[in-house]
């Protein structure tokens, strides 16, 4: 394995694998992941859509940048589907009425405009549905949900190919600047190249603190699902994903089992995270408030982490005054369905310094993405 490569990334969950793999037609890519398989943590665990109604506008332009990459991947990137259209549903009771106007106004701003349904037409997607649980409903009828370890999968795969390099069980313990090249120690011995990518995860600020680069003040948040078999006679695979509103919960098809969340964000530590029993009594309680399913039995429980920055926009760039230091990080709970174009975003701006053009196209500039912007932010904050 080469020890001084052109690309260092660190974190071999979407981010990482997905950044390697773009970066790796420009030279010599090493992943370094310190757990034993790559997506452990978060990308693992996580219930994946493409959905363009949903998290700020720099997430909504990147999922709308990205989407022809999982409807049409590149020739040989998959042997297998990454997308199955399922709508995506909103519904709201009358006190919700509020968060389902502003909604409407952001679709619409953003350019894709949600459909307003009626009861009905709503229990006509998802037949479950109380009548009297809801009044208003939104679908985005062109939602698509993301087969998530098929995507990781042909990421890796992609990136062997392309000759990059994983490394696992590989945990950065030091990390230094000098004559141009960033000297990564890890579990594994030295690596040493021009450029390194914090892809990190929950540990990008620990990455940071380790190569005395200033922190992002990343919160890692627990999110809890369950899955449970649905009880009913009709082939659910169709089925929309219902989303409250508020976020107070969701469901969605699961292979032959329904996914349900209650949209928790726990504050946490970054650490392997478990479900707790009150999140479990939660969701299971509020999907069977709104549907007539009875959950008599939980087939899966678990918890990952999402992990955000204040604005809860990613960020993406070189950070100011430590050249060749590249942030991918703080993606929340859209790094899967944002994964092409941040991943494209990232190396662009490794390569080239600029982003992709039809990134660009959406109205969005580097600055977005960048820890200018946060500082930008704080600046105002503190002046307030």
């Amino acid at each position: 394995m080469n020890a001084r490569p052109d690309f260092i990334v660190i974190g071999a969950g979407i981010a990482g694998a997905s950044a390697a793999f773009e970066l790796a037609p420009h030279g010599d890519v090493i992943v370094l992941e310190r757990e034993s398989l790559a997506g452990y943590h978060t990308t693992g665990r996580s219930a994946a859509f493409v959905v363009e109604n949903y998290g700020p506008p720099t997430v909504r332009a990147l999922t709308r940048a990205g989407r022809d990459f999982f409807v049409n991947p590149p020739d040989g990137f998959t042997q297998h589907p990454l997308v199955h259209p399922n709508p995506m549903l909103w519904v709201g009771r009358p006190e919700q009425h509020s968060s389902i106007e502003a909604e409407l106004v952001a679709s619409r701003e953003a350019g894709t405009p949600l459909d307003e349904l009626s009861v009905a037409e709503a229990r006509e997607l998802c037949p479950v549905l109380r009548p009297d649980y809801f009044d208003r409903a939104l679908c985005e009828r062109d939602a698509l949900h993301i087969d998530v370890a098929g995507l990781l999968e042909s990421y890796l795969r992609g990136l062997r190919l392309r000759g990059g390099k994983v490394a696992t069980r590989c945990d950065v313990v030091g990390l230094g600047y000098e004559s141009g090249l960033w000297r990564v120690e890890t579990s594994q011995g030295v690596f040493e190249a021009p450029v390194v990518i914090n892809a990190a995860g929950a540990w990008v600020d620990r990455v940071a603190e380790c190569a005395r680069v200033p922190v992002l003040g990343l919160q890692p948040k627990r999110r809890t699902a369950i899955t449970f078999d649905p009880h009913v006679g009709a082939d659910i695979r169709d089925w929309p994903i219902v989303v409250d509103p508020e976020e107070e919960f969701y469901f969605k098809p699961e292979g032959g089992q329904l996914l349900a969340s209650p949209c928790d964000e726990t504050p946490m530590d970054p650490s392997d995270v478990v479900p707790e029993d009150y999140e479990i009594a939660l969701v299971a309680d509020r999907v069977q408030k709104a549907t007539t399913l009875e959950i008599r039995h939980i087939r899966r429980s678990w918890a990952g982490l999402r992990n955000f920055v204040a604005d809860r926009a990613p960020v993406i760039g070189e950070d100011p005054g430590h050249p060749g230091f590249y942030w991918l990080a703080g993606q929340g709970g859209f790094g899967i369905m944002t994964a092409p174009a941040a991943a494209r975003t990232a190396a662009h701006l490794v390569v080239h310094r600029s982003i992709p053009a039809d990134v660009g196209s959406h109205g969005v500039t580097a600055r977005d993405f960048s820890r200018v912007r946060l500082a930008a932010a704080e600046s105002l904050a503190a002046s307030a």
